[in-house]
């Protein structure tokens, strides 16, 4: 609690400049549990300043001292695992066993991956008597998001150090504990003064002077689409690079020769999870047209038996949404895709029955959803799936790839390679052929309006590092 009010700026906890706080909402109650303080631009240039001063020494530090560094902050990780599963719980709602096995599973996951990617790392590559070296970029500004806290730190300050880059981050200012826990574990782990800092605030008055500040060399984002074009706009005056990580609308193409009812009822599942929060998430359900009331059916059973409520409840599948303001979103396309036509198979507009408080959503599933319908369209970011029909495998890939987005794609099929051919004509960064574990040496990154750039293992790494080719280097 002692440093919930504090940032953490050139290897201290310090109060903001200005003094201002912020409540935290719980998101099962509806009610404040800490306070934050929130920062301004003086802020952000103590912490900026902070890291250029503490490049100079770090971007010289030896491979296997940012390896040993790493390793230092997993044991930390390792030893503060439930305080982050808590931390996440309270201030987005999340069921504390998805917390632990999935939230703060990602976090140490991806340090794992970090690590491994870093100790196989080559820095230096001889091209005749040309050396071409990768050298880290400099100061970097990261800016996360609420739904995957640990999950999207972990993947940009792990990276980022391993390149041996400087940082200053900016956790989402409405799940902001969980970045104060890490804050802790990189204060325990010794990392060297300045080398990491921590800013919390709003986007406007912290994440957008950190996208612009002239001494910040790159900007690694994840976001909405919405506030991803902001970033880059104020970005781009200082000509820095900036790499993003934004909405999805992904599509799940359940092909004639799929486990039907397996493939159904998994997808419902993957779009729920994280109470439909994940920008990933399989939110449109592709099905041929013969089998549309079957997949509806089997659906409409896997919907139903998610049991919404208390976070801290055994059992609990689904907790609230992050906020009012998700909440109100999410209830408003629900009744848009009502008005517009689509079946109410399972959910609709409300809360779950027994629950008056909290930002809980009816588990909800459409069918006989068109693909110019808004929820077929639009990010909805909540358990909200939609159903949509098609008449050949040409036109289900044309209706997956008829978006603006592009972060991912779901392919079912009981053929591998009838799934790899239907892979290879997706337009999205990740492919998913039925429903494999959660890979983190895989790349992750968007096409489209999903953004640009890629995370985790030694693709986290290769974004934070520019390319130097020595010519005339010699033998």
């Amino acid at each position: 609690m002692s440093n919930h009010l504090k940032f953490y700026i050139d290897g201290a906890w310090v109060d903001p400049v200005v003094p201002a706080k912020l409540d935290v909402i719980n998101p099962a109650t509806e009610e404040a549990y800490t306070q934050i303080s929130v920062g301004t631009k003086a802020d952000v240039d103590k912490a900026v300043a902070a890291a250029k001063r503490a490049f100079k020494t770090f971007s010289l530090v030896s491979h296997a001292d940012r390896v040993a560094l790493l390793k230092r902050i997993l044991e930390i990780y390792n030893e503060r695992f439930e305080d982050i599963a808590q931390a996440v719980s309270d201030e987005m709602g999340a069921p504390i066993g998805f917390a632990r096995d999935a939230q703060a599973w990602a976090g140490r996951a991806h340090m794992e991956s970090t690590i491994a990617a870093l100790e196989n790392y080559e820095f230096s590559e001889k091209r005749g008597a040309t050396m071409v070296v990768k050298e880290p970029i400099g100061v970097c500004a990261l800016i996360t998001p609420w739904n995957w806290p640990l999950n999207q730190i972990v993947c940009k300050v792990a990276p980022a150090l391993a390149a041996g880059c400087t940082v200053v981050l900016k956790p989402s200012e409405i799940a902001p504990i969980s970045g104060v826990v890490w804050s802790e574990i990189m204060d325990a782990a010794g990392v060297p003064k300045g080398v990491y800092n921590m800013v919390n605030g709003n986007g406007p008055d912290v994440g957008q002077v950190m996208a612009g500040h002239p001494d910040v060399d790159m900007v690694s984002f994840t976001g909405s689409t919405r506030a991803g074009i902001i970033v880059a706009k104020t970005a781009a005056d200082t000509v820095k690079r900036v790499a993003q990580e934004l909405g999805g609308k992904s599509a799940n193409i359940i092909l004639e020769d799929a486990d039907f009812a397996t493939a159904v009822a998994k997808g419902v599942e993957g779009c729920f999870g994280n109470t439909g929060q994940s920008c990933d998430a399989p939110t449109r359900m592709l099905v041929p047209k013969g089998r549309h009331d079957e997949a509806l059916g089997i659906a409409k059973k896997a919907a139903e038996g998610f049991k919404t409520g208390d976070p801290k409840a055994e059992g609990t599948d689904l907790g609230p949404v992050i906020s009012q303001l998700q909440f109100d979103k999410i209830q408003r396309l629900i009744q848009t895709g009502i008005d517009e036509g689509a079946t109410v198979v399972a959910g609709g507009v409300g809360r779950p029955d027994g629950l008056n408080r909290g930002y809980y959503i009816r588990p909800t599933v459409f069918g006989h959803v068109t693909p110019e319908m808004t929820v077929a369209r639009e990010e909805i970011f909540g358990p909200v799936l939609s159903v949509i029909s098609y008449d050949n495998e040409d036109h289900a890939v044309e209706i997956a790839n008829d978006s603006v987005y592009g972060l991912a794609a779901y392919i079912q099929s009981e053929n591998k390679d009838h799934a790899r051919k239907v892979a290879a004509k997706m337009r999205a960064g990740t492919v998913n052929l039925n429903y494999p574990d959660w890979d983190t040496f895989s790349s992750f990154g968007g096409y489209k309006q999903s953004g640009n750039g890629r995370e985790y293992a030694d693709f986290g790494i290769h974004d934070f590092l520019e390319i130097k080719s020595i010519v005339g280097y010699g033998d």
